[in-house]
């Protein structure tokens, strides 16, 4: 390994760098082009709204779901190899997405496939930096990654914009299918990880992260689309999960296999690390489904004016993310973390009064900057602060349950958003039509199941295309019901990542009381 204490990579490490920061950059652009394309999905396959947010946050459910399967996995057959097959189970289901005639073979393809594939990337990548790099140098490599997921977040909005408005939304999923091939052509220079563990398969430890994190958020997506059961989902969720906790102290005794070690919960910068990454996801997952709505649903944006109008948000996030990879030296991790969360937390209050009020995306710029420049401050540091603590053998193990956070985080943000904004939309919906002057009773009910079941997928001016034959004072007072009910629900649903990230700075409070590891120089 080369990389002196000053972190500079030779030529062959910086390679290897590039491509490790590719491979992140198709995993994160892959949900912010279907984010940006949103409407665009829904008219060519001829589906909702709710269900494409459902299969987006499906996507990163799956990959949460069997992270840590995934992180044990590559323990087991090698991170090399790990890392190599989640990038074709990516490359698969990006193929698939270009041929996609109905949401079947999107959540098929893309969101159980392309989870699973995640789940064998993530943690894998993460071992092959810890692996590959020491030092300062290694700092700068994730920071690198941090970067190339910034970028993906910038380039996303904007290249899915485009590429919607102009080609088809489909080209997109074959540009990441190039990248990818790419990232597999430089496989030689990846020196494998090894893994001194123990081999063995902890089925039930797998079968209880799998029916944890699942329940959780399937729960939620449930309620999202207004299913039943969600109470039960959500219970199996949580008994699983504490029955995993359970399970692996009492493995850990026994002196059996586990599906992770128990014991790296005992390091409170660790705890901390994937609490903090957890948090940023969600906020990033909440905000990044509440504004592609509020701009094609609310502003009748397309999906290029959409992907501009969140470009502040993403080139921030990517601006401040490079610049403090580069120059951040020696400075304590937890402030820049601290300082990451209370721009992050800034930024999406000022946003939710402006929602309402603003007439066009630039109306945005500020409070969308402010928070992307949080996010920048987060992604460089949170991986890095995460694992310095860990032994080689068990750096596999912490990255899966660093990316499990992030995945969970990610996901739950999706699809938290989402239901409380549908939620909303349904109780206000209803209220504002039996409140009525101008509905006739007879009509306030059937007006409100109306909205409740079609106008989440609607401009106001699809609203009043579909309202033709109904008297002029119905259609108005319709529309007026849709016009002040949606730029609430979307409020309601940035309260999700405003949470996160009050919570997020509640966190890097304590992280500041314990002493950071520093990177070993090589």
């Amino acid at each position: 390994m080369s990389g002196d204490s000053a972190g500079q990579i030779g030529g062959t490490q910086r390679l290897l760098a590039a491509l490790l920061a590719m491979a992140m950059f198709v995993l994160v652009v892959d949900t912010s082009l279907m984010n940006v394309s949103i409407s665009a999905v829904v008219r060519d396959l001829e589906t909702t709204v709710s269900a494409v947010q459902a299969a987006i946050a499906l996507e990163a459910l799956v990959s949460a779901a069997f992270i840590l399967i995934g992180g044990k996995v590559g323990d087991l057959i090698g991170r090399k190899r790990a890392y190599a097959l989640g990038l074709i189970g990516y490359a698969v289901g990006a193929s698939a997405m270009a041929f996609a005639q109905s949401l079947i073979a999107i959540v098929i393809f893309w969101a159980v496939l392309g989870g699973i594939g995640a789940s064998l990337l993530l943690p894998a990548m993460q071992s092959l930096i810890h692996g590959n790099f020491e030092g300062a140098a290694q700092k700068k490599v994730y920071a690198l990654v941090g970067a190339a997921a910034a970028i993906a977040a910038a380039v996303g909005p904007l290249l899915g914009g485009f590429i919607t408005t102009y080609l088809s939304w489909r080209i997109g999923f074959v540009l990441e299918v190039v990248v990818i091939a790419i990232v597999l052509s430089g496989m030689g220079i990846v020196r494998d990880v090894s893994y001194t563990g123990p081999r063995g398969v902890d089925l039930v430890g797998a079968v209880l992260s799998v029916l944890g994190m699942g329940g959780i958020v399937l729960g939620i997506l449930v309620w999202q689309e207004g299913g039943e059961a969600v109470g039960a989902l959500l219970s199996v969720g949580a008994i699983a999960l504490a029955g995993l906790a359970y399970w692996l102290v009492r493995r850990k005794r026994a002196g059996k296999s586990t599906l992770l070690d128990p014991d790296l919960f005992r390091s409170k910068i660790f705890r901390l690390g994937i609490s903090g990454q957890m948090l940023q996801q969600i906020a990033l997952g909440g905000t990044m489904i509440a504004l592609p709505i509020y701009l094609q649903m609310v502003l009748e944006y397309n999906a290029m004016q959409a992907g501009l109008s969140i470009a502040p948000l993403s080139l921030s996030m990517f601006a401040v993310a490079v610049l403090t990879g580069r120059y951040a030296g020696n400075r304590p991790a937890t402030n820049i973390i601290r300082w990451g969360f209370v721009l992050l937390t800034v930024g999406i209050l000022v946003l939710v009064p402006i929602v309402p009020r603003a007439e066009f995306g630039w109306g945005l710029i500020i409070p969308l900057i402010i928070a992307g420049s949080g996010l920048g401050l987060l992604v460089s540091q949170l991986n890095n602060y995460t694992l310095a603590p860990i032994e080689e053998e068990r750096i596999s193990e912490a990255a899966g349950v660093n990316s499990a956070a992030g995945s969970f985080g990610l996901s739950f943000g999706l699809a938290f958003a989402g239901a409380i904004m549908l939620a909303t939309l349904s109780i206000t919906f209803t209220s504002m039509a039996e409140s009525s002057t101008v509905l006739p009773q007879a009509q306030q009910q059937q007006v409100a199941q109306v909205l409740e079941d079609d106008a989440e997928i609607m401009s106001n001016t699809q609203l009043d295309q579909l309202l033709v034959d109904q008297p002029p004072q119905i259609r108005d007072e319709v529309v007026r019901i849709n016009t002040e009910a949606r730029p609430f629900a979307l409020q309601v649903a940035l309260l999700v990542p405003l949470l996160a990230g009050l919570v997020g700075l509640i966190t890097s409070f304590r992280m500041r009381r314990i002493p950071e590891v520093v990177p070993k120089p090589s």
